[in-house]
């Protein structure tokens, strides 16, 4: 569960040259979209598997698909594939604690004790100095739960993540992960990228509406929108079809190619479990950046922003405004889990937008496909 500014250490290897041939694209592509699909083919041709990634702009809707998406069957990647967006989940998160605030249910600037009592303790860790803004936009200083050695050993080497890969985890255990740790620095005075503010994040939705996160995001977001390839998993292990497979090494050099599709996305609770595809994930972050989603001023929150201490990106509250190469601003979020590396990018009004994913999380660059896409 990963974002560009930060290296949360997910797994993976090199593909032969054969698992790896690209496989046609799928449609045509328009005037506009043809250094994207080039950008797409060559991440293949450097090793990725397969990957798929859909555009949407003035012109309407535009996708492809390159490459293998089970190299033992050698059924190429879909254009509809689903898979695990890992991160770009903070993003749902995030406009679900928005919404609550504009309808005056809590407030950004209120503490994590007084949703979460006496949850947020430990090493130095005190939820009545932590706001819920500061969950969302990473500036809490709570350690991230991925960082534990314990945690890392049990689901991102090989020997562990094959025998705990079923295992279900509470948010309450990685939040105790989590708390054997002192905090990074004190709340409000640095910026560090920690999945374990999104664990809380949808702790807090849970405790304001009474019911789990995925509740609130499926009833907000993924129904009004019709949102039919994504969904809150919660403990099903399997991805809904049609879908690839998703493949790492767990960054051993030498090491075989591991299939990792099949895994209990609780360990990446509220962080980054969601699964969707790229025709959704364009629709979504359109309609969000076009204030379909938020009031004005929830949006206006979302997209203030912080440095994060990497150039040419800023941190909003789960969303990224990075500055391109050619000087375009575009918004969004990347993700990475086991075997999946995606990410989601639009402009301001939301008009024009790409979701990209590789079914890899060792090798290619989907920022490269962004750069080719907006510039």
């Amino acid at each position: 569960m990963r974002a560009r500014t930060a290296c949360p250490g997910i797994t993976a290897l090199l593909l032969t040259a054969a698992l790896a041939a690209p496989a046609a694209a799928a449609g045509s592509a328009p005037h506009g979209h043809t250094a994207t699909r080039e950008a797409v083919a060559a991440a293949v041709a450097a090793g990725v598997p397969g990957a798929t990634a859909t555009a949407r702009d003035a012109h309407g809707a535009w996708s492809t698909a390159v490459g293998t998406g089970d190299t033992r069957t050698g059924e190429p990647r879909s254009t509809a594939d689903r898979y695990r967006v890992a991160s770009i989940t903070k993003t749902f998160v995030a406009t679900v604690l928005l919404q609550l605030e504009a309808e005056g249910r809590l407030s950004l600037d209120d503490t994590v004790e007084r949703w979460l009592p006496g949850v947020v303790r430990g090493h130095g860790h005190d939820g009545r100095e932590v706001t819920v803004r500061q969950l969302l936009n990473h500036t809490s200083g709570i350690h991230d739960y991925l960082a534990d050695p314990d945690f890392a050993r049990a689901y991102f080497t090989p020997e562990g993540f094959f025998a705990h890969r079923y295992r279900t985890l509470a948010p309450q255990e990685l939040l105790d992960y989590a708390m054997r740790h002192e905090p990074d620095f004190a709340p409000g005075t640095s910026w560090r990228y920690s999945n374990t503010n999104y664990v809380l994040a949808g702790m807090v939705i849970e405790k304001v509406t009474g019911r789990p996160y995925a509740t609130a995001v499926d009833r907000r977001i993924i129904a009004p929108l019709r949102l039919r390839a994504t969904s809150v998993p919660g403990t099903r292990t399997t991805l809904p079809e049609p879908s690839g497979r998703a493949y790492s090494t767990f960054k051993v050099p030498g090491r075989a190619v591991y299939d990792v599709t099949d895994l209990n996305p609780s360990m990446a609770s509220s962080a980054g479990e969601m699964i969707s595809d790229s025709a959704d994930l364009t629709r979504f972050y359109g309609a969000l950046l076009g204030g379909g989603l938020l009031p004005a001023r929830q949006l206006t929150e979302m997209r203030t922003t912080v440095a994060t201490g990497t150039p040419g990106i800023r941190y909003g509250l789960g969303l990224t405004d990075t500055r391109l190469a050619c000087g375009t601003h575009v918004w969004g979020h990347d993700g990475g889990i086991h075997g999946s590396a995606s990410e989601v990018a639009a402009t301001a009004g939301g008009r024009h937008s790409l979701a990209v994913n590789f079914n890899a999380d060792w090798t290619g660059d989907t920022g490269a496909v962004v750069e080719k896409e907006f510039c």
